[in-house]
């Protein structure tokens, strides 16, 4: 009896060895429906921006239909480059979104420096930021302790404080591992997470828009400020297009759910539906957001409101007093909390599909037997967002690549349409070819004129994706030589 116990314990643990060995052969699974999707697409997109863009919008000097026209023309113009990654969702059901398409219409190159510039700085940089505002809206609620304040001042190169805002930090750090793990056992887990969280976003978004438009009341709600000199000329132009720049930071995000095209049941299907589906809900939604903003506080008090103040929170303040502000200051924790699961499932689907086609650190390719995700693909940028919020680094690194992340949405418009005349992609697609072709002289006027403003952090942005050059070598020889072991 002893003897057959011992054996079976031997086979089991023999069986649980070879399945490690094989974690990389393990596939993700088709779990995900149609509205999940939708709803994952609303929640990338939803974040901050919406919140309080319309406060620097406002300081320019652009008049309210002016405003309200950038809004109108970048969520129009996110969904030519929704119709154009909906149409290359039809190209693979491989995981990998964007790195999968731009890898797919221009070689492994290419889309190692995209995926290379997401782990690096964008994506996590990104996670970074955004844990960071969730750790700030935080504090307003509950006092954080000013930890290390005596080491506060040590800085390494006289440009990074790894002390300064230590109890921020520490937060920040908390949020990312503990969403980490949440998603690491199962995408079950973060989908359900997500929806309960975009629905809770749209549902606030909508009560903003009844405060804003039907309840108050702007000669009583708000104070004169300061006055602004309309721009003129080409001056005139420059500013609309920078204010456009600010409504397509919030209408970023569309793209995320094509990362996780592994995981969604018949995803040449659900994934264009969801994505035009979604984005589109969200331009209707930020317009009208916008408009009661607008309407209930004039534009010379939002010109003037510094200190980080949030339009949405002085509009729920002046009808609803310390009610609104709470509500509201709950929403925005809300939101950026939704961002970050979907931001850390989405990224985590980038390296893993690197790693799967060699050009990333080949233990991101494993997915866990049990739940089924790719797991170190989630540990490794982890490990690395924490490292940028310990910096503080985060804002001005994702600052210097806006124009870097512009050039690779026109590079998949382009992939599109070289997709589609060669036939690999021979299903009908929506506002083809007027949508890539549009998304691309739009997004290019959008570039120069970033290139123009910021000459300096776009040519740093620029040469800071090219630093990925010698990894991509790297991990070609190393993954290369691990292979064929």
């Amino acid at each position: 009896m002893h003897r057959t116990e011992n054996i079976q314990q031997n086979v089991a643990s023999k069986n649980i060895v070879v399945n490690l060995k094989n974690e990389t052969s393990v596939s993700l699974r088709r779990i995900l429906g149609l509205g999940t999707a939708v709803l994952m697409v609303a929640g990338s997109m939803i974040g901050t921006g919406v919140f309080k863009k319309v406060v620097p919008m406002a300081a320019t000097g652009l008049n309210e239909t002016y405003i309200l026209a950038a809004w109108v023309f970048a969520g129009l113009i996110s969904l030519l480059g929704a119709f154009t990654v909906a149409g290359l969702a039809k190209a693979t059901t491989e995981s990998g979104g964007k790195y999968e398409y731009l890898r797919l219409c221009f070689g492994n190159f290419i889309g190692f420096l995209f995926g290379w510039a997401n782990f690096i700085i964008i994506g996590s940089g990104a996670v970074a930021a955004i844990s960071f505002i969730f750790s700030q809206s935080l504090a307003s609620f509950l006092p954080v302790p000013e930890l290390f304040n005596s080491w506060k001042d040590i800085s390494v190169a006289h440009s990074i404080y790894p002390f300064a805002n230590a109890g921020i930090k520490i937060i920040s750090i908390i949020i990312i591992v503990a969403l980490t793990l949440f998603n690491y056992r199962g995408i079950k887990n973060g989908a359900v997470f997500n929806n309960i969280v975009t629905l809770a976003k749209v549902s606030g978004i909508l009560f903003l828009i009844f405060l804003g438009i039907f309840l108050s009341n702007p000669s009583v709600s708000s104070t004169p400020g300061r006055t602004i000199a309309p721009p003129q000329g080409f001056s005139l132009f420059s500013i609309f297009f920078s204010v456009m720049l600010s409504a397509f930071w919030a209408y970023d995000g569309f793209v995320n759910v094509a990362a996780i095209s592994g995981e969604i049941k018949n995803p040449k299907r659900n994934i264009p539906l969801a994505i035009i589906t979604g984005v589109s809900v969200v331009i209707v939604l930020y317009v009208l957001v916008n408009f009661g903003f607008m309407k209930s506080v004039p534009l010379s008090t939002l010109a003037s409101l510094r200190n980080g103040k949030v339009a949405a929170i002085v509009v729920a303040q002046s009808v609803l007093g310390k009610t609104g502000l709470l509500i509201i200051s709950s929403l925005i924790l809300l939101s950026t909390l939704g961002w970050l699961n979907v931001g850390i499932v989405a990224y985590s689907r980038y390296y893993y599909r690197m790693a799967q086609e060699n050009v990333f650190f080949k233990s991101a390719s494993k997915v866990h037997l049990v739940y089924r995700t790719p797991y170190m693909a989630l540990f490794i940028p982890m490990f690395w967002s924490c490292v940028l919020v310990i910096s503080g680094s985060f804002d001005v690194l994702t600052d210097m690549t806006t124009m870097a992340s512009y050039c690779f949405y026109i590079m998949l418009a382009i992939g599109l349409i070289k997709l589609k005349r060669k036939g690999v992609i021979k299903e009908k697609i929506a506002a083809y070819p007027a949508a890539p072709a549009l998304f691309i002289l739009f997004t290019l006027i959008v570039i120069v004129n970033t290139f123009i403003n910021n000459f300096e952090r776009s040519i740093t942005g620029l040469g800071l994706v090219l630093s990925g050059i010698p990894f991509y070598y790297y991990f070609k020889i190393k993954n290369k030589h691990t292979t064929h072991r």
